[in-house]
């Protein structure tokens, strides 16, 4: 379901009841399409997050906190300017519109009175006059021999923060008492193709609007009327398009939803119409008594005979069920990307064994070249000095049997010997490199296909980053300009941490399983004892499983179960025979230098 008006309208109203009143005292911008406001009010503290995303677009108190830049952007700082202090004097909607608007009532202040606090954040200032008593409630100083100097000249100012939420549209403008705008977070002009101005120092103007307003409808037969009138020009009888086509705010989810709750069709006759106008009348008018809850296809209103509780119920639900989706979507994209970048390489590795084995397959043919150059010298008195495609001569290596030679035909007889010498030569020295450079192709084949199993059995953002950072300590390049333009901005981590791996307890015996190779090495390698049990099927991708016999000496039974949980951390997790590896952890060995999870010896 949208964030329609109806949404909209609810929040404002529970908001109301907590954040009227509230002092601004923090003020952060996550990403470039979020603003959260730390409210203090009534001796609790509350966070307002302010989202334009075109996708999940919303306004709502949160309790989920996202990591913030190290430099405030420049909309984040105008906002700490203005606002900072401030208390919260109204919030309201336009009835349906989904447009929020904060009124601010803020102290003036000096700020060449001001300097930052040299040890604390950007919000803390510290006062260099002297002889001042401070009063953090009102943000005035209030007592002292300079109490009324020069100090707190500035009356209160009135500023305004309206939050349009209109998928694309979707804005965040700070405009002052005679509503002339001081910033946005997006900037369009008449000029650019907008139907307004919206840049600093222009005046404010109200986004335009065809549709009829609900809360202007006086009663059923002229809600009907508005229906069947917007169905005749539509030439569609359906309930759903009809109102949200004639009226703001309201979506055809909602009304789909609604239409379910109340167990009506969505057809537009007179008795479904009446219905529905007076459900969404009562969930106006009687705000207090909706709660928010999860459909198959998102979310929606509903009526409740008593008050909702708690009473913060839909600002949560938005902030949980966004939250969740968010996340999904970034795990998604993210592995998606990170998929797509070792699959190329993989491709490219594997077209390049394709080029090796057949550069061998030609190496392999290295000693006839030196025979055809033998044979040609040792004839070349019979052989009469004129270009030729081929030449037969007898074999004398294979009781004289005749060869047909291929020859260049723009070459003399001997200068072909001379190349199939040059060739030979060739050849026997490539294939040793190219033996070595094979190897490594398949080790790197092998490496990146474990990485691949990883990533799909990776459940969180913090599993791919896992993943990400092994391979970036791996020196392996997937493709750095795509890297360097990745969206995901991973946190910088220690090269040396290592996320938790799985847990598990059989027969009292503790039982740790890598999620990612790093995880592998180090339970293998750092965490184990020497008496410890290591398991890992063979042939297949998947977990080292760490079996913590704690000198204790494990049943065949416990064996079995282990193995078992090996098989279901692997790539043969669906396979129906599955032979498992397991000895002490004293005989595991890992050659320096290879890979995470490869070269282990046992």
């Amino acid at each position: 379901m949208a964030y329609d008006g109806l949404i909209n309208f609810s929040v404002v109203n529970e908001l109301k009841n907590k954040i009227l009143g509230g002092k601004i005292d923090k003020i952060y911008e996550p990403n470039f399409e979020e603003i959260v406001l730390g409210i203090y009010s009534n001796g609790s503290k509350y966070a307002l997050q302010l989202v334009i995303n075109s996708s999940c677009y919303r306004a709502n108190l949160t309790t989920n906190t996202k990591p913030n830049p190290n430099q405030a952007p420049n909309f984040c700082m105008m906002l700490r300017k203005h606002l900072l202090g401030g208390r919260i004097t109204n919030i309201y909607t336009n009835n349906l519109e989904r447009i929020i608007f904060i009124d601010f009532e803020i102290i003036g202040r000096n700020y060449d009175d001001f300097t930052p606090h040299p040890v604390h954040d950007d919000l803390s200032f510290e006062v260099k006059h002297q002889g001042l008593e401070y009063d953090e409630d009102y943000n005035f100083f209030t007592s002292g021999e300079n109490a009324n100097s020069s100090i707190n000249l500035k009356n209160f100012s009135i500023k305004k923060l309206i939050i349009e939420l209109m998928g694309k549209h979707s804005n965040i403008i700070l405009v002052d008492e005679k509503n002339r705008i001081i910033d946005a977070m997006k900037h369009f002009s008449v000029i650019s193709g907008s139907y307004r101005d919206i840049y600093a120092g222009a005046q404010y103007e109200l986004p335009k609007s065809d549709k009829l307003d609900f809360m202007n409808i006086n009663d059923e037969e002229e809600f009907y009327s508005v229906l069947k009138s917007n169905s005749t020009n539509a030439k569609s009888n359906s309930l759903a398009s009809a109102i949200s086509n004639a009226f703001t705010g309201i979506s055809k989810s909602s009304i789909y939803s609604f239409e379910n709750t109340l167990n009506i069709s969505d057809n537009i006759t007179n008795e479904n119409s009446n219905i529905l106008f007076k459900y969404l009348h009562t969930i106006i008018t009687y705000n207090k008594n909706v709660t928010c809850k999860k459909f198959e296809s998102g979310y929606s209103l509903e009526y409740t005979d008593s008050k909702k509780e708690p009473d913060l119920q839909i600002n949560f639900f938005l902030d949980d069920y966004y939250t969740l989706k968010e996340t999904n979507t970034i795990f998604t994209t993210y592995r998606d990307n990170l998929l797509k970048l070792i699959l190329n390489k993989l491709n490219k590795l594997n077209i390049k064994l394709d080029t090796i084995n057949s550069k061998l397959n030609e190496c392999k043919n290295a000693e006839k070249y030196k025979l055809y150059g033998e044979l040609i010298t040792s004839n070349l008195y019979r052989i009469k000095d004129y270009n030729t495609d081929a030449i037969t001569l007898e074999n004398f290596y294979d009781n004289n049997t005749p060869i047909v030679i291929p020859l260049d035909k723009s070459l003399s007889p001997s200068a072909n010997a001379k190349n199939f010498f040059k060739k030979y030569k060739k050849l026997k020295v490539a294939i040793e490199y190219i033996d070595v450079q094979k190897s490594s192709i398949i080790a790197d084949i092998n490496y990146l296909e474990s990485i691949v199993y990883e990533i799909e059995i990776a459940n969180t953002v913090g599993d791919i980053d896992e993943i990400y950072n092994e391979i970036r300590e791996t020196n392996m390049t997937l493709n750095s300009s795509k890297q360097k333009r990745s969206k995901r901005i991973t946190a910088k981590k220690n090269k040396s941490a290592v996320g938790e791996p799985f847990k598990y307890d059989i027969d009292g015996f503790t039982v740790l399983v890598g999620k990612n190779n790093k995880q592998n090495d180090y339970l293998t390698t750092k965490l184990a004892n020497k008496e410890d049990i290591w398991f890992h099927v063979k042939d297949f991708h998947g977990s080292h499983v760490l079996l913590r016999t704690e000198n204790k000496i494990p049943s065949q039974e416990t064996i079995n179960k282990c193995a078992k949980l090996a098989k279901e951390h692997s790539k043969a997790v669906n396979s129906s025979n599955v032979p498992v590896d397991y000895t002490f952890v004293k005989y595991v060995k890992k050659p320096s230098r290879s890979k995470p999870r490869h070269g282990y010896l046992y």
